[in-house]
């Protein structure tokens, strides 16, 4: 379907001067690429890392670059990226001073990936986000007569050895000036104080940005998290404090829980005595129905805002129930701790139809085939295709160079090609390549399943049982999600019991990585349950397999598996079900040295 982006229709000024951007960065890929790449190189053609491939100068540096730079993974950075982060200042891959690594999905030795970045990414940042709501109020009109209730929140953050901070990309935007500072826009009001949001603390964070929100109900025209699973968590919490919220209303006081000074005083200009508004919050949430229970509280929303591409569309039934099935899910942008990609022209869309528009001066894209299974062989940078020049119907691996020096950088992600706006192309977001379980930023892969296994045979190993097979998937009916791994076990006479069961959780959780050991901390996702099936179970999904037409010589087991069928077949042999007891240990301020990792 054609996008019409004319600036005429704009919302106001602001908006024309936004859409003429697009329109001329879409409009001219080629020669934005070619600026893009020759500004990178020029700029840090003095770099240790780009020195070594000896590109030598001038007109072919271009040339030299697309013949010589390998595709590389961070394992492949890894030793520089650790210099950097223990003190190094040097000009290794960037010829600017890195400012701070944004920390990404965990590495398959189970910590965070460390990524270098520059002060100036925060403008590119900020100017793909500039370009959010005058797209958006194309779609939507009048949302400068109302605010947006959003959760939003940081998290913890460390420094290298080196000083550097170390943190979530969205923590570093939310604690920039550009964030902290921003300027009053009438189309970009929130509910939410800056300073619920910077909140560390993420209990007393909900509570007051759900406190704020709950004041100003008709007010709200648009609600939203980063993340599907962010809202979902976010209307569990209301179902949980929704006694104390109505008291607080009611009474115009604070609860005593909430100790961080800056927090209160955010809110006592907003919070007097609404006993009305407290008795309908009661009414509301105290019914057992929560069906609707968005447009019912919050009766002016016009959309939601929340990514529900990729793992996150697992979540859309339950945000449909949530919202009495009436609104939108609008995903507006693309983006990772590497860089910021593009945004949703047709943001009001279904999720099924989203595609993003790739932005052509944000960083220089090249799209490597994607063949399935290479059988070890390493992709080449020959195979490698322009941003200009993928094919619609194709589906690419994104690779990506950017100013702060990650050159030709294997992202892992995997885009469909649907169109073009323009001269850009446009992708719809498939998967995370390698990825078997999400269920909020968490990405585990099938080596990191096997190594959590691995710890769970341990402890079977001593009572004389072993994990004859598996398989799992990431269970979003529940709030928070939370990891289901079926079990078919060997073992001797005696049954294996719920004490060793439960210590089986535990140990998989710990050897899960980083990024989920944080999110069952700070209950973003929910305690990982292990699911004992009955001998054969198996060899019963391996028939059923056969009987759809695979091969009998080719038959793997899934290790992740989603299919409605199968999951049936799987739960009615079920015998026994455990869940982990605790989290598992994490510490915010983990030591990044890879002889740690």
């Amino acid at each position: 379907m054609a996008i019409d982006l004319n600036p005429s229709m704009a919302a106001c000024e602001k908006d024309a001067k936004a859409l003429q951007f697009i329109e001329e960065m879409t409009s001219n890929v080629g020669p934005v690429q070619r600026r893009v790449l020759t500004e990178i190189l020029s700029r840090n053609g003095g770099t240790e890392y780009l020195k070594r491939y000896d590109l030598g100068a001038g007109v072919d540096v271009v040339s030299a670059f697309k013949a010589k730079i390998p595709i590389v993974t961070y394992e492949d950075l890894q030793s520089e990226i650790q210099r950097i982060a223990n003190g190094d200042r040097s000009p290794i891959l960037s010829s600017h001073p890195i400012s701070e690594f944004l920390t990404s999905s965990g590495t398959s030795a189970g910590e965070r990936k460390l990524m270098p970045t520059i002060q100036e990414e925060l403008d590119r940042r900020q100017l793909l986000y500039s370009l959010l709501m005058p797209v958006m109020n194309l779609s939507v009109p009048g949302l400068d007569k109302g605010k947006g209730l959003y959760f939003l929140f940081v998290k913890s953050e460390t420094k290298t050895p080196g000083g550097l901070p170390a943190r979530p990309v969205l923590t570093s935007y939310y604690k920039s000036e550009h964030f902290r500072e921003r300027p009053y826009d009438p189309y970009n009001v929130y509910t939410s104080p800056t300073e619920a949001i910077l909140c560390p603390d993420s209990h007393q964070s909900m509570y007051v940005q759900m406190l704020c929100g709950l004041c100003q109900r008709l007010d709200v025209l648009r609600v939203g998290a980063v993340f599907a699973s962010g809202l979902l968590r976010a209307i569990r919490f209301l179902q949980l404090h929704h006694e104390q919220l109505a008291h607080d209303i009611a009474t115009g006081t604070l609860s005593d829980k909430i100790k961080d000074r800056a927090v209160r005083d955010s809110v006592a200009h907003l919070l007097k005595p609404d006993p009305e508004l407290a008795r309908f919050i009661s009414r509301e949430c105290s019914t057992g129905d929560w069906a609707g229970i968005i447009t019912r509280i919050w009766p002016n929303t016009r959309y939601l805002d929340v990514i529900v591409t990729g793992a996150m569309a697992q979540y859309i039934p339950t945000l449909e129930y949530y919202s009495g099935g009436k609104l939108p899910m609008a995903c507006t942008m693309y983006a990772s701790s590497e860089c910021y990609f593009g945004l949703n022209l047709r943001p009001i869309c279904k999720p099924s139809e989203v595609s993003y528009t790739i932005m052509p001066n944000m960083c220089f894209f090249e799209f490597l085939p994607h063949v399935g299974d290479r059988k070890g062989k390493a992709p080449s940078h020959e195979e490698l295709v322009e941003l200009a020049d993928v094919e619609v119907g194709k589906e690419y691996e994104l690779v990506i160079t950017t100013y702060s020096g990650l050159c030709r950088y294997h992202v892992g992600d995997i885009l469909l090609v649907t169109g073009f706006h323009n001269k850009a192309p446009q992708f719809k977001f498939v998967r995370r390549k390698n990825v078997l379980l999400s269920i909020d930023s968490d990405k585990t892969d099938e080596s990191e399943l096997q190594k959590a296994v691995d710890a769970a045979s341990r402890v079977l190993k001593r009572v004389n049982a072993t994990v004859v097979e598996y398989t799992s998937y990431a269970d979003a009916k529940t709030i928070p999600g939370h990891y289901v791994v079926y079990f078919e076990l060997m073992m001797a006479a005696a049954a294996v019991n719920d004490e060793v069961m439960e210590e089986c959780c535990i140990e998989m959780e710990e050897a899960l990585n980083a990024v989920y050991r944080q999110g069952r901390v700070g209950e973003a996702i929910g305690a990982l349950e292990i699911r004992v099936v009955r001998g054969g179970t198996f060899e019963e999904l391996m028939d059923y397999a056969i009987s759809r037409g695979a091969s009998i010589n080719q038959y793997k087991v899934p290790r992740c598996v989603s299919f409605t069928p199968i999951m049936e077949l799987l739960d009615s042999r079920v015998v026994s079900k455990h869940f982990s007891p605790r989290c598992p240990k994490f510490n915010p301020n983990g030591n990044h040295h890879p002889d740690n990792n």
